[in-house]
């Protein structure tokens, strides 16, 4: 049985549910897998009910139990791997690959292809059978770096970089529009959106803080090449800052009206990370992937 205890703030609506307490401010899982985990919950100390109401000031504490997972069976997939030693791999994950297993996602993720391609792999986490060697993630239709560990001990001093932020990241995008500034910066705090539990939101004003630089590369008629640097690891931190200022990523399918035949024009093209036993940080890249390249060479002639 799990174990989480948090109190109430100013910057929650007095009288919200308890389930919605649970999901959307303490991010623990969505609403739908409360019952399943037999989730119990106390209020300054009394057992309250999930439809119950919390109010400013109160302690809450939630207890839950772990899904039963699914067996994580190894395959053979195509990695790119851009580095490795005894302690990281480092892979230009492909557009469409899911990184770790969850709900609706049991095969063909990158943990399975790390399992098969480290036969030893899944001995090394005995603790961690779903997300062994995983320190940070990429969304599934976002290409490009990312790094995993092939120990615990070097699973724990990655992670404690991305946790203290001293990870130095750049991604590539097409956004729509034209951004008429050279560059510039989004911030505010993002939340799950109450309207649709698979979109996080930045108008609630409310959620964690998330702050991202742009700098714009190449300006279009219809749309702008930019680069983007997160300064914060928000789930769809980037995706939702651009759709913000009116500028939403070409080809997403969950923020973007019209995402036409394109795919998410996101990519991660450069991590600069401490590995462990080096006193220097390194810098790995992920070429530019095709769909780029066909886009920009389409667009050419079409400058603005």
């Amino acid at each position: 049985m799990n174990k989480v205890e948090a109190s109430v703030g100013e910057d929650i609506p007095d009288g919200l549910r308890v389930d919605k307490f649970i999901s959307e401010h303490l991010s623990l899982f969505s609403r739908s897998q409360i019952r399943h985990r037999n989730t119990k919950v106390w209020i300054n100390g009394k057992e309250a009910k999930l439809s119950g109401k919390v109010s400013f000031g109160d302690k809450i504490v939630v207890e839950y139990e772990d899904l039963q997972e699914p067996g994580i069976v190894p395959e053979p997939l195509p990695l790119d791997i851009i580095y490795e030693n005894a302690d990281v791999i480092v892979l230009n994950k492909s557009q469409g690959m899911v990184v770790h297993p969850a709900a609706g996602n049991y095969s063909g993720t990158l943990v399975q292809g790390l399992l098969y391609h480290y036969k030893n792999h899944g001995e090394n986490f005995n603790s961690e059978l779903i997300r062994p060697g995983i320190v940070h993630r990429l969304d599934k239709d976002t290409s490009g770096v990312i790094i995993a560990a092939r120990n615990p001990e070097s699973q724990e001093y990655l992670s404690s970089q991305f946790r203290k932020k001293t990870t130095k990241k750049m991604y590539l995008a097409i956004v729509k529009g034209v951004i008429r500034e050279k560059e510039g910066t989004v911030e505010g705090f993002l939340s799950r959106d109450p309207k649709h539990r698979k979109k996080f939101t930045w108008k609630t004003g409310r959620g964690k803080a998330a702050k991202t630089r742009y700098r714009v590369l190449t300006r279009w008629k219809e749309s702008t090449f930019v680069a983007l640097y997160p300064e914060t690891g928000r789930t769809h931190q980037l995706r939702v800052h651009m759709l913000s200022i009116r500028h939403p990523i070409v080809g997403d399918p969950l923020y973007s009206r019209n995402p036409g035949n394109r795919t998410l024009m996101l990519h991660a093209y450069r991590l600069k990370i401490r590995l462990p036993r080096e006193e220097c940080p390194r810098q790995f890249r992920a070429p530019m992937p095709d769909r780029f390249k066909r886009y920009i060479i389409e667009k050419r002639g079409k400058v603005d």
